[in-house]
C-alpha cells in the first residue's frame, strides 16, 4: 500500500507520507552520526536539546521538558542520560532551588562532540530530503519543511 491508495483517506494518505519521510531521514541520519561520531539520533538530539539550557530564569529543563522536546518517555530519556553521563558527555546536579529536581548539563566533552556532529547532521539532513524531494509522494512535505527553515 502506498500513500496514494485509493482506499486510503487523504487524511491517511498524508500520515503514511509523512511518516515515511520521517523514517527516511532518521535512517539516513542515524547512520551518518553512528559512523562518524558514534551517536544516535536520540543521543544527538538530546545533547542539542540540552546545550540551549541557560542558567537564567526559566533556563534549564526538567526531565519531562527534555523528554518532550526529544519525543521519548521520560525512562527512556532517564536511561538517555545515563548512558550519555556514563560516556562523560552529560553531568547532572540538583537544582539549587528545589533539592528534589536534578538537572543534566551538557560537559565540555559533550560540547566538543556536539559542535563535531553538527555538520554531519545537517549535511545528512540535507542529503535526506534531497532524496526524499525526487519521490512523488514526498515532494510536498519536503517543500513545507524546507519553508519552515526558510522563515527562521
Amino acid at each position: 500500500m502506498t500513500a496514494t491508495d485509493p482506499a486510503m483517506t487523504a487524511l491517511a494518505q498524508g500520515w503514511c507520507a509523512l511518516s515515511l519521510l520521517h523514517g527516511k531521514i532518521e535512517a539516513h541520519v542515524e547512520r551518518a552520526l553512528q559512523s562518524a561520531h558514534g551517536l544516535s539520533v536520540r543521543e544527538y538530539s538530546l545533547l542539542d536539546v540540552l546545550s540551549r539550557q541557560h542558567d537564567g530564569k526559566g533556563g534549564m529543563l526538567q526531565m519531562k521538558q527534555v523528554a518532550d522536546a526529544i519525543v521519548l518517555s521520560q525512562s527512556a530519556t532517564t536511561r538517555l542520560v545515563t548512558r550519555l553521563e556514563d560516556r562523560g558527555l552529560l553531568s547532572r546536579y540538583l537544582c539549587p532551588d528545589d533539592r528534589r529536581g536534578i538537572y543534566t548539563k551538557v560537559t565540555d566533552a559533550g560540547h566538543t562532540l556536539l559542535e563535531a556532529a553538527r555538520p554531519t547532521n545537517d549535511t545528512a539532513l540535507r542529503e535526506a530530503l534531497a532524496a526524499a524531494s525526487r519521490n512523488p509522494e514526498l515532494a510536498p512535505l519536503v517543500q513545507t519543511v524546507e519553508s519552515l527553515g526558510a522563515r527562521t
